[in-house]
Parts: structure tokens; sequence; C-alpha cells
């Protein structure tokens, strides 16, 4: 009869050979899935492993609290890149396997040279499918109006690259104006390329109303950058029906929507500038137009001006012998509309007259009727303003307890959280470690990090929380070898 094994007896089989299959660690390239840190510190991710689109490795890892403290701040400032899921990276891991929970990786190293350059292959890949694709310089062709003053504008409200920006479109020496509107997006983190792709929906939406839409930043990590090269994102601008300008402010290397956009300038001041500077362009030019109109308007006046007195001495000899040929005839006719004048004023003078009689009764008796009206309107008036300064007075009371009662709970949620983290600083002081069961090992007064520290016969010295004890190396061991 076959051996029977329970399924703790099975793991323990399996923890065996596979302890005995890696003795020691191993450096393992995989791209991050998922990521998790506790409250604790500690990292837990899924690692994943793709042919194509369709994944054909999975498993769990988890970097520990005192190795996440290092390895994080060391992978970000080494590559410019958040240390979150979506990455390929390249680590060093044991392999270990819990009756209970399963295989897990440790890791406990990472390189992140190689991520550099997975990211300088992805950015290459991406320009290279996008000049493929016959994009690249879409936005580019599209023509820039001679005076862009209605401008869509994605940024962050808050932010200050969006403030300086405004503050230096208004306060132009010239006294341009410009129509703004804000598409707000987030221009950090793993949520700026939907983001940036949603206002720019939003924005498609009234293209027949702007004339350019402008992507600012203003500054911030170089890590925020890498959200920049996403191939969904170049690709929307390159599709997009107006000119964007990127003003995203750095001053390094471009990114690939600086290179896709139709024009890519440093900083969101940089681009408010180039605003001005072409309205300033434009009313030069047309100041130099109006003042070769104004001389072509002069010298054809001069050109003109022999011919226009000459038909004037000639209009004024005819004139002259037309009236002196005519003068008889429009003598008798001078009398004869002197009397039909004199006549016809006399008519309307009587007119006038009575129709300002009429005026002035009709005016008397709509006063007095217009008198009565006026003081009941302003007694109904004086009834309807009453009545409102009570509600509006009531309203304000009712938000003024409103707002006293939700400052309350935020000062007591705030005072709970200074005292959670004054608990929190308590609890990791070094004597309240020492007292969990932790000790410290020195030599020659300073603390003992690593084995390799340390020589045989040497004298160390540990302590705990109610004291210490020296002793004499005679042993050591590393895990490594």
């Amino acid at each position: 009869m076959e051996q029977k094994l329970t399924l703790l007896q099975l793991n323990e089989l399996i923890k065996e050979a596979l302890s005995g299959a890696f003795p020691a660690s191993v450096w393992l390239i995989a791209e991050v899935s998922e990521l998790k840190e506790n409250r604790n510190g500690h990292c837990y991710l899924e690692l994943i492993e793709k042919q194509g689109t369709e994944i054909v490795a999975r498993t769990r890892a988890t970097i520990w609290s005192y190795t996440y403290r290092m390895l994080k701040p060391y992978f970000e400032t080494t590559t410019g890149q958040f240390f979150t899921q979506g990455i390929k990276i390249l680590v060093q891991v044991s392999v270990e396997y819990h009756t209970a929970f399963g295989l897990s990786l440790n890791i406990k190293d990472i390189d992140p040279v190689y991520t550099v350059g997975d990211m300088a292959m992805q950015r290459k890949e991406i320009i290279s499918r996008l000049q493929s694709e016959g994009v690249f310089e879409m936005n580019k062709e599209l023509e820039l109006p001679l005076v862009p003053q209605k401008i869509a504008v994605i940024s962050a409200a808050t932010a200050a690259g969006y403030l300086d920006f405004m503050n230096h479109l208004d306060s132009n020496e010239f006294g341009f104006r410009f129509y703004t509107k804000l598409f707000q997006a987030t221009l950090q983190g793993v949520e700026t390329v939907p983001s940036i792709i949603s206002a720019l929906e939003r924005i498609f939406q009234y293209e027949d109303f702007f004339d350019a839409v402008v992507i600012i930043r203003g500054g911030g990590a170089t890590a925020d950058l890498s959200s920049f090269d996403s191939y969904d994102l170049a690709f929307n601008i390159t599709q997009f029906p107006l000119p964007v300008i990127t003003g995203i402010g750095h001053e390094k290397d471009d990114t690939i929507i600086d290179m896709v956009a139709h024009t890519r300038l440093k900083t969101p001041t940089a681009v408010a500038e180039f605003l001005i500077k072409g309205m300033e362009r434009f009313y030069d030019r047309m100041m130099e137009l109006e003042k070769e109109i104004v001389r072509l308007t002069r010298g054809s006046i001069d050109s003109h001006q022999k011919e226009l007195e000459q038909a004037a001495s000639t209009l004024n000899f005819v004139v002259a012998d037309f009236i002196n040929r005519n003068q008889a005839q429009l003598t008798r006719k001078g009398n004869g509309l002197q009397r039909a004048v004199k006549q016809f004023s006399f008519q309307k003078e009587h007119d006038m007259n009575n129709l300002r009689h009429q005026i002035k009764s009709t005016l008397l008796l709509w006063f007095s009727v217009s008198k009565t009206g006026i003081e009941q309107k302003k007694r109904n008036l004086k009834h309807v303003v009453n009545e409102s300064l009570i509600k509006r007075n009531a309203e304000l009371s009712h938000y003024k307890n409103l707002l006293k009662g939700r400052t309350e709970k935020m000062i007591f949620r705030e005072q709970q959280r200074i005292h959670f983290f004054e608990n929190t600083a308590r609890l990791i002081h070094p004597e309240n470690v020492l007292k969990r069961g932790y000790t410290l090992t020195l030599k020659e007064g300073k603390i003992i990090k690593s084995v390799n520290q340390l020589n045989l016969i040497e004298e160390i010295e540990t302590r705990f929380a109610d004291g210490a004890v020296k002793s004499k190396i005679i042993k050591k061991h590393n895990n490594e070898r």
C-alpha cells in the first residue's frame, strides 16, 4: 500500500526540497503588478512575468520594513522613478516556503541600474512606435492661430506652476487680455496619465471655441516625469485637433509628450511669455500696417490735390454762370418760399400751443395717479425686505452652528492623531525596544551592524534593558557563505 501523507507532512517535504534547491539568494528579473505597504512598514508585492500580453508566471514577495526603509529611497533617488507597480526590477531574493502560507520570496537587495535601462528601452520603443504609426509629428503640423487668446489649461488648481502662469499672463505690461479655462488634472503619481487624458476629452467637447491647449506642471520630483513618457498619453496628444503647448517645468531631457506636442517650453512662465510675445508681434505688425496705410493715403491725397483744385475752380465758374442766368427766376421762387414758410410756421405754432396744453393736463393727472401707486409699492417693498432679512439671519445662524460643530469634530480627530503618534514614538524609543528583548552589540563603543566588522578573540559588549555583558568572539558564521 502506498504511503499516506498529511498536508503538513507534504508541505514540510516541499519546504525541505526548496531549501536544498535554493540554499543561497538568487537574482530575479520580474515586473511589479501589485504593491502594498502596511502600517508596520512592510512591503508586500505580487511579481509577474509576461510573454506579450499573457502572464506566464506569478508569485508573492515581501520586503521587510528594516530593508524597505533602505531599498526604496535608494531605488528612487538612483532611477528618478517611483517604486510602484508597473515597473520591471532586478532583485536579490531568498526562496522561502511556509507550511501554512505557501511559497514566498524575501527581497534583500535591488539593482536600480537594470530598471533605468528598461525604462530607457521602453521610452525608445514608444518613440519608434509613434514614428512607425506616422503620428509623431501630427500635432506639430497643426496651424497655431496668429493670436491665440482662448487657452484651455490642464493643471492642478493649487499648483504653483499654474498660479505663476496665470499671474504672468494677467499682469503683462502691454495690457493684453487672454481667456483661460482650467481643466483640472493630476500631474504626478499613477493617476497622471488617465487624469490628463480625461481633461483632453473634456476639452475636445469645446474644440471649436479654444485656440490651443496648455499642459503645465511647474517643478516637482524628477520621478514624477516618468508618467509623461506614456504611449497612451502621447498618442492622445498626437491625435488632438488643437495645438498642444507643454511647460512641465524641467530643464533636462524632454519627455515624450514634449516631443510630440506642437510647442515645448521649459516652464509655465515661459509658456505665458510665449503667448504674450505672440500677441506683441501681432500688435507691432498692426501698428506697422497702420503707419503704411497712413503713408499711402497721404500720398494718394497729394497726388490728386491738383486735380481736385482744378475741378473746384471749374465747378465754381459753372455755378456762378448758372446763378447769373437764373437769378430772376430764383428771386421769384425765393419770395414765394418765404411766404409759404411764414404761413407754415404760424400754423405749426398754433398746433404746438394746443399740444402743449394737452400734455400739461395729461401729466398732472398721471402724476396724481402714480404718486398713489408709488406709496403702495414702497410699503410692499419694505415688507418684502424685512422678511428677506429675517430669513437670511436665520440661515447665517444655522451655518454658524454647523461650522462650529464641524470645527470641533476636526479638532477632536487631530487630537486623536497626535495622541496616536505620541504612543508610536514612545513604543519605538530605544529603551522600550531593549525592554522587549532586543539587544545592542558594541565594539569599542560603536554599534556593530555586520559580522564582517568582527574578528576572532575581539572583545564585544552586549547591552540589555537592565544591564550589559562583555564577551569574546570564539567563532563567527557568515550567512552569505
